[in-house]
């Protein structure tokens, strides 16, 4: 869990699918455009859909931190907007998509008969560990309970609220496997739903034992190299293990590949690639989330399901979404930083829908959705103060701190080169990496400037002074899903660093006295 530790502790601290079964059995839709090897685009118009309106739902995104907007109808982008400084080439966090996708790789795994049975029992691929609290309710858990979220082991992971301290116990666990299955049971399998990350972990081991391969190897091998997906960044957990709950990064044009075969049923041009029933077995899913937020929704094989407005999803916190739409032969994917409502996404993209078939040109709501399109794609800059006197002072100084709830063990700013940079070091639970270095432009014009690439997303720094002791710092890790902001206090030849945790707890730290570098 060493790389799903740092990236937990670096965000911390520095900081629907709609399903028809072959949507070409709906109403005469035409044959599928095949984007394996590059997408189709066509106006909205030309799919049916109203320009006015989507460029209604760009703005919404601007509002709401998406990073990126795009939707795809009869297989042909009719929308890719990104919101800067996002750009299309770099890959996105999809925190709990990446749930679908191990589920994915189990049908595949079902269909290709290396695994038997999806009520194939989880001790029988554990039987080399000794599990506790060992009952009839945890052997009775299955493939399927947990592909539904209901194995019935008590977790308590905060989806609405609240503390997940179980993933805090998880992250800090020597062996992440077998805190999972050492977990007491709460429920009977199959008796209630209940959010637990540990599931498809689980099931990320289990790929590995039944293949011999990491759950990233066998879908780079099975999955993306067929649906023309280059081999991405899918965080491990440990050698041979992947992250089964989170921790891929794909482009929101490759995320939408996974859509597309969800909305055609499984299959990929001709190839049936997901077991037969398993696409259907998510469009009538029995499973009640008993979500606050939405009492309708429901779910299987780790997909969400709106069944009044037949959409289905593959949900990541923070409003990563891939939906698709069953009726409508659409797919949409969402990546942001911050949260939406599912139920008006899924409003807005299905309203601007108007016909089944091509509609004459809109000049009118085309030049607006190109000016939507164009307003997003640049950065707005932010207000910014003047610099002080104090900047020079403190340029080139390296300040260190004590472990702190931030992660920040050490800062170097340079604020009067030509081309103003940062370096830094942040603390990870890695032993065998406790820190890692990080270098960088940092913006004092009010834009970010976009620096490394890390696994969490390109690092990207503006900074203004609010007075002549006080220096704001925004980081965003572009391509990830969270902004964080530090205030760095200057005074008497010391320093102060203030900032929130990823609990939202302020966090106030002392550094100790600076030395040149």
């Amino acid at each position: 869990m060493q790389v799903q530790r740092w990236a937990l502790s670096m965000l911390a601290g520095l900081a629907v699918l709609a399903l028809s079964g072959a949507a070409g059995a709906q109403g005469g839709a035409p044959d599928p455009m095949w984007p394996s090897r590059q997408w189709q685009t066509a106006t909205p118009e030309e799919q049916g859909m109203d320009s006015a309106a989507l460029a209604r739902l760009v703005n919404y995104g601007a509002v709401r931190s998406f990073d990126s907007l795009l939707i795809a109808r009869h297989g042909q982008i009719v929308l890719d907007a990104y919101y800067a400084p996002y750009t299309p080439e770099i890959p996105h966090l999809l925190n709990s998509v990446t749930k679908a996708v191990t589920g994915t790789l189990v049908a595949m795994l079902l269909k290709e008969g290396v695994l038997d049975s999806l009520d194939h029992r989880l001790v029988d691929f554990f039987g080399d560990r000794t599990i506790a609290n060992l009952d009839d309710r945890k052997r009775a858990i299955t493939v399927q309970t947990m592909l539904d979220m209901t194995s019935g082991m008590a977790w308590t992971e905060g989806v609405e609220g609240g503390r997940p301290d179980s993933l805090i116990e998880w992250e800090r666990s020597p062996d992440v496997i077998q805190f999972i299955l050492d977990r007491p049971m709460a429920k009977a399998p199959g008796e209630a739903f209940y959010y637990n990350t540990g599931n498809p972990q689980l099931l990320a081991a289990i790929i590995n034992k039944l293949t011999g391969m990491s759950a990233r190897d066998y879908a780079v091998t099975k999955l993306f190299r067929t649906l023309g997906i280059a081999a991405p960044y899918w965080h491990s957990i440990g050698p041979g293990l992947t992250q089964g709950g989170g921790g891929l990064l794909l482009a929101p044009r490759d995320a939408a590949k996974i859509g597309l075969l969800y909305l055609h049923d499984g299959e990929w041009e001709g190839q049936r690639l997901l077991q037969s029933g398993w696409v259907d077995r998510i469009r009538h899913a029995t499973t009640d989330m008993h979500a606050s937020f939405d009492p309708s929704l429901h779910y299987a094989n780790f997909f969400w399901v709106m069944p009044k407005r037949q959409v289905v999803m593959a949900v990541g916190d923070r409003c990563q979404l891939i939906m698709i739409f069953l009726a409508l032969d659409i797919v949409a994917v969402v990546t942001a930083r911050d949260y939406c409502s599912f139920g008006r996404m899924a409003d807005d993209i299905s309203g601007a829908v108007t016909s089944d078939t091509a509609l004459p040109v809109n000049s009118a709501g085309g030049n607006q959705l190109a000016a939507a399109l164009r307003e997003i794609a640049t950065e707005k800059p932010s207000a910014v103060g003047a610099m002080p006197e104090t900047a020079a002072a403190i340029s080139g100084k390296t300040w260190r701190f004590p472990a702190n709830g931030l992660n920040l063990r050490a800062l170097t700013l340079h604020l009067t080169d030509p081309s103003a940079r940062y370096e830094l070091e942040t603390a990870t639970p890695d032993p065998a990496r406790p820190v890692i270095k990080l270098t960088g432009p940092i913006g004092l014009d009010g834009t970010y400037r976009l620096g490394q690439p890390t696994p969490l997303g390109v690092m990207a720094l503006k900074g203004t002074w609010l007075d002549g002791e006080r220096l704001a710092i925004d980081l965003r890790l572009v391509g990830g899903d969270t902004d964080r902001k530090w205030l760095l206090s200057f005074g008497s030849g010391k320093a102060r660093l203030s900032g929130k945790d990823r609990f939202g707890h302020d966090v106030q730290v002392d550094a100790e006295t600076p030395g040149a570098q």
